[in-house]
């Protein structure tokens, strides 16, 4: 990085990073998004899986001191969005952010929306599932005392005790914070910034027990496979749907003032197109016949089409 050359993006530059970001995702092919969001789940998963074995083996401390516990627990779960972002897989959470972002100021179509959050829903479930089902419960790589019965009680503390709405709170705390480590880890601009910017919110949201409705999709479903006195119709109807709506509503405590502070103008006086770099590399210009995508309709301008 060059001296003088700022490590961190300016928020209004973030902004317009996430609504390309979204023009990125919804350009990339279905296979691709679902086979990329398999992988986060079986990311994350890993991350979940190493909190629990954690939590799970300090039975003696558990006693003692459960906040202990419970902050080293949090400690070591962001791994898993590390790896996720690094790699720039898909995941539904992040996705919740960057999507209506994009649609509020006409960059995607409405249906963008849940078409990709559909696809990347059922990749992170698939993901998440086979981990818990064949690298945790089939190798029996935890299939031991103490961690049988901590694996089963938290996934009833998870999705049995609390009340919908309660979950559903929670599911808004999660996501709010989660919303913050995608933003800050796109603002930064070296690998090391990044990692700090995900682990802090990631650290925080685990530790504090809120919810995050693909990190469920491993904790809950392994204490089923495990025995614990849950049904998967309960799994879905209590704790999947309600994490579910909760994490939508928290990335929107991001996702809308980010629109409102910094995107106000994104289509004025042509400073989208000086946001995405249009104005420092002049397109060229073609008669609108010679173009059709709805991308070059949109940077119409004066009767010609700019394409880069």
């Amino acid at each position: 990085m060059a001296i003088g050359t700022p490590s961190t993006m300016r928020p209004d530059e973030v902004a317009c990073a996430m609504v390309q970001s979204g023009i990125k995702k919804y350009k990339d092919r279905y296979e691709n998004i679902f086979l990329k969001a398999f992988m986060a789940g079986a990311m994350l998963s890993f991350g979940g899986l190493l909190s629990e074995v954690l939590a799970g083996g300090a039975t003696g401390l558990n006693s003692s001191n459960p906040g202990v516990v419970r902050i080293l627990s949090g400690f070591v779960f962001p791994v898993g969005l590390v790896m996720i972002v690094l790699q720039g897989q898909e995941l539904l959470t992040s996705n919740m952010m960057v999507f209506p972002m994009a649609v509020l100021k006409g960059a995607l179509p409405w249906w963008s929306l849940p078409v990709n959050w559909i696809i990347v829903f059922f990749g992170n479930l698939t993901g998440s599932l086979f981990f818990a089902a064949v690298l945790v419960h089939y190798t029996g790589i935890i299939s031991t005392e103490p961690y049988e019965s901590y694996i089963k009680s938290f996934a009833v503390h998870k999705a049995g005790d609390p009340q919908w709405h309660q979950i559903f709170l929670r599911g808004i705390g999660c996501n709010w914070l989660v919303s913050i480590a995608v933003w800050q880890a796109a603002g930064a601009k070296d690998t090391i910034s990044k990692i700090f910017a995900i682990w802090i919110p990631i650290w925080v949201f685990v530790a504090c027990g809120f919810d995050h409705v693909v990190a469920n999709m491993f904790s809950v479903p392994l204490g089923i496979m495990f025995g614990a006195p849950l049904t998967v119709a309960e799994y879905i109807r209590k704790s999947l749907f309600a994490a579910l709506f909760g994490n939508i509503v928290g990335a929107q405590f991001v996702a809308l003032p980010a629109v409102y502070w910094y995107l106000r103008d994104y289509d004025a006086g042509g400073l989208r197109a000086a946001e995405i770099g249009e104005a420092l590399n002049p397109p060229q210009l073609v008669s609108p016949s010679n173009s059709s995508t709805d991308d070059e309709k949109r940077q119409t301008r004066g009767g010609a089409v700019m394409v880069d």
